[in-house]
């Protein structure tokens, strides 16, 4: 079964050499397959497997050219499916903006494939005809392309490669390297595939496959030693949390007949006798239905429903002529206590790219029914909330990029808490990818991660990542539970990503060097 698998995929490979349109369908297809391993379907050997396979069929490109077209319609496939859901918010309103929902994704997904696309026209230059030696240039290439679409034209680290891997033990080396260096590792597994059918049974592939599996159970028991060694009952735990959840649909959440259902849904759920009694209660991005006013009269309807104690909320405020999405701390009086602005706006979304110019064409985003949106705040904090810990507050979007969790220069928080409305995402990928992305982060930081979302899912995330309890999507509901305690600063913590970059580019260098000799 084995060699004859082998020779199709010989034959299929030669008809693709003969026919460049051909080897571009299958790469199309190939990235489609790699996406297999993120949320919903989650099968990250799907994705090494797929990447090994694609790797191959780079290394037998004519030319640069024909390379960086193999890129991009991998690239194409991988984001076609994994954001999928970027079609949802435009179907919210489907009268208005419904008709631009397959240029959004056709665009988003194009335009995050020309990263693959450099990257395979650089591994291509860099590179022998050798296959797995130009494999890993691949391989680096793609993880630097990875790294530059996290940061450029305001970043967009969405359904990165290594994020694959959250629900597996190597996802633990995330404390590590991060989920760069997991896709680093996704490559290095599949070019130890990729030996296997350039050399065969030659003594190179036994070595290439050989340290392939080596790497992948190092890698699995590093992990699950990582999480053996977390005891939480050996830590002191942090505060009670009661995490609301009120199932708002969008398009029907700022109806006014439906206000005041919503409201008094989220009095109730903070009120009710569920679990321990709460140290502070949480409520999803924008719960209020009203702008806030820090220097306005105490709410006492929330104090009153709180008990007693804090709660953590989403409101929309004005900050003098500029709308701001925040998150705002309701103090047991029912005044406004703490105060922290988004800053890492989503494009199109929450602002249009353009500024005043944009709000003079009458153009917004599509979360905002103010002209030109909302304006990011002064940047990332630690909120110090007293008895509460120090904590790190991600407003939605923000908890996707490994760099807002890092607080070198800051405080080290006791926990982080994200407050996100993911009805915008839909019901299939989106939520649950986005609760992976948080996931990463709590592994990355070894912090305890709070996760208030308004339509799902909810969660209670301990520095491993694990998922301790959840709320379902389009479920209203509540989780009460006593946060676990935090590890030290991880390796990831202290370093970020420099001990990758460091290794990629020694690693670029001996691949440099090896194709500069053998050209001489």
């Amino acid at each position: 079964m084995i060699a004859r698998a082998r020779t199709e995929v010989s034959d299929l490979l030669e008809t693709a050499d003969r026919r460049p349109w051909v080897a571009r369908l299958l790469m199309l297809c190939l990235g489609a397959v790699m996406a297999l391993g993120l949320a919903p379907f989650k099968l990250p050997l799907v994705t090494v497997l797929a990447l090994a396979l694609a790797l191959r069929m780079h290394a037998r490109a004519p030319g640069r050219r024909q390379g960086a077209w193999l890129g991009w319609m991998l690239g194409c496939g991988y984001f076609l499916l994994a954001l999928q859901w970027i079609v949802e918010p435009f179907l919210v309103d489907a009268p208005r903006y419904g008709w631009m929902a397959p240029f959004a994704i056709l665009l988003m997904a194009g335009g995050l494939a020309l990263f693959w696309a450099g990257a395979f026209a650089l591994s291509w230059a860099m590179g022998p005809g050798d296959g797995p030696r130009r494999g890993l240039a691949a391989v680096i290439a793609l993880t630097l392309a990875e790294m530059l679409r996290s940061q450029i034209f305001t970043g967009f680290p969405w359904a990165l490669v290594g994020s694959v891997w959250v629900d597996h033990p190597i996802g633990q080396l995330a404390a590590i390297s991060g989920t760069h260096g997991l896709t680093f590792f996704t490559g290095c597994l599949a070019v130890g595939v990729l030996t296997l059918s350039v050399w065969r049974a030659s003594r190179r592939a036994l070595l290439g496959s050989g340290l392939a599996v080596l790497a992948w159970c190092g890698g699995t028991l590093l992990g699950e030693g990582m999480v053996a060694r977390y005891d939480a009952r050996a830590l002191p735990p942090g505060p009670v949390v009661r995490v609301v959840q009120p199932n708002e649909t969008q398009a029907l959440k700022w109806k006014p007949e439906m206000i005041p259902v919503y409201w008094q849904r989220k009095l109730d759920l903070t009120a009710a006798h569920a679990g321990p009694p709460p140290d502070v209660v949480i409520w999803p991005e924008v719960s209020l239905p009203y702008l806030l006013d820090p220097r306005g009269p105490p709410d006492e309807r929330i104090a009153e429903a709180a008990g007693g104690v804090p709660v953590i909320l989403g409101a929309q405020r004005f900050a003098g002529q500029d709308l701001r999405n925040s998150l705002a701390v309701i103090e047991p009086d029912g005044r406004v206590g703490a105060v922290y602005d988004k800053f890492h706006l989503v494009p199109f979304g929450e602002y249009f790219p353009g500024g005043k110019l944009a709000a003079a064409l009458g153009l917004r985003g599509l979360a905002t029914d103010m002209l030109g949106g909302f304006t990011p705040g002064p940047g990332p904090e630690v909120l110090d909330l007293g008895p509460l810990g120090e904590v790190l507050p991600l407003i939605c979007y923000e908890a996707i990029f490994p760099r807002h969790a890092a607080t070198r220069g800051m405080a080290r928080p006791d926990w982080i808490v994200q407050i996100t409305n993911d009805a915008w995402f839909g019901q299939m990928s989106g939520p649950a990818q986005h609760l992976d992305q948080a996931r990463l982060r709590a592994i990355e930081q070894g912090l305890p991660l709070v996760r208030a979302a308004n339509t799902g899912i909810s969660a209670i995330i301990d520095p491993k990542g694990r998922v301790l309890d959840s709320l379902p999507l389009d479920t209203s509901g509540v989780i009460t539970r006593a946060l676990p305690g935090a590890t030290g600063p991880t390796p990831y913590a202290r370093t970020g990503n420099l001990p990758l970059i460091v290794l990629l580019a020694g690693l670029g260098l001996w691949i440099l060097r090896g194709t500069i000799l053998s050209r001489r």
